[in-house]
């Protein structure tokens, strides 16, 4: 019952004012589909950068804990020389053995979080926020721009390879909204549809487009400057070689005494 009434929720609903979209978690369906490229023959094997980083990242945690390390290691996978940007399911069983937990444990992780990608994706995966925020400043203008420019839909690869569209949940940049995020890395912020063409056209020509605000203003003020915080705000950070040094400093001089 419940799963009709979820299933449901990813529908339009007549005369409802508000936008629905496909339900996603991570980039492809929810259960995992054998196919030509993906399947329990993929190859997939730690290399040598990979198995020294897990063996980093596992120092910090408990031995018998070392399966709270499965999200960096869902990383290291994905993000290793020659993974192309995805997870294939040798690469989640290989994790699932290097941690001694059940494959499963590892599959669901990897299909909640929309940074995991279990299907191929191009070079630049275009990551678009699709969030309140976002949204009624003009993401959904975004989205027609790059489906248009591309000639592809949202979850879809372009022709060339080059570019996935995927629209996710809120990625934080509220303040400088529309944004997009790239390859899980690059935020691009204050964003037109003349803006975003422009960027696909530099990426198509192997060029860099400089990541942040795109509109050129500084950090997250508005097109007025600041409005307020005239003065220079800095986080107060903590000297802890000089609290140290303080707080020997008793045993030191009794030791002297």
């Amino acid at each position: 019952m419940l799963g009709r009434v979820f299933r449901g929720l990813s529908h339009p609903v007549k005369g409802a004012g508000f936008h629905t979209t496909r339900v996603v978690s991570s980039h492809g369906i929810s259960q995992h589909r054998p196919s030509a490229h993906n399947n329990l023959d993929t190859p997939f094997e730690w290399d040598a950068e990979s198995l020294e980083m897990i063996e980093t990242t596992l120092k910090k945690y408990p031995s018998n804990y070392k399966r709270s390390a499965v999200i960096p290691l869902l990383y290291i996978a994905q993000e290793q020389k020659g993974a192309k940007n995805w997870l294939p399911l040798t690469a989640m069983n290989k994790i699932a053995e290097t941690l001694d937990m059940a494959p499963i444990r590892v599959y669901e992780v990897a299909s909640f979080y929309t940074m995991f990608n279990r299907e191929p994706v191009g070079t630049y995966h275009i990551q678009l926020c699709g969030t309140t925020t976002c949204m009624t400043n003009g993401a959904y203008e975004l989205k027609s721009v790059i489906e248009d420019h591309l000639d592809i839909k949202e979850g879809g690869t372009s022709a060339d390879g080059m570019f996935t569209l995927q629209e996710v949940e809120c990625l934080g940049a509220c303040v400088n909204a529309p944004m997009v995020q790239i390859n899980n890395r690059e935020f691009y912020e204050h964003l037109t549809p003349e803006i975003m063409i422009g960027m696909l056209d530099t990426w198509k020509k192997g060029g860099i487009v400089k990541e942040g605000n795109q509109n050129g203003l500084h950090t997250c003020e508005g097109p007025m400057g600041k409005t307020s915080l005239h003065e220079e705000h800095k986080p107060v950070c903590r000297d802890l070689d000089a609290l140290k040094a303080e707080l020997e400093k008793p045993a030191e001089e009794e030791a002297k005494a």
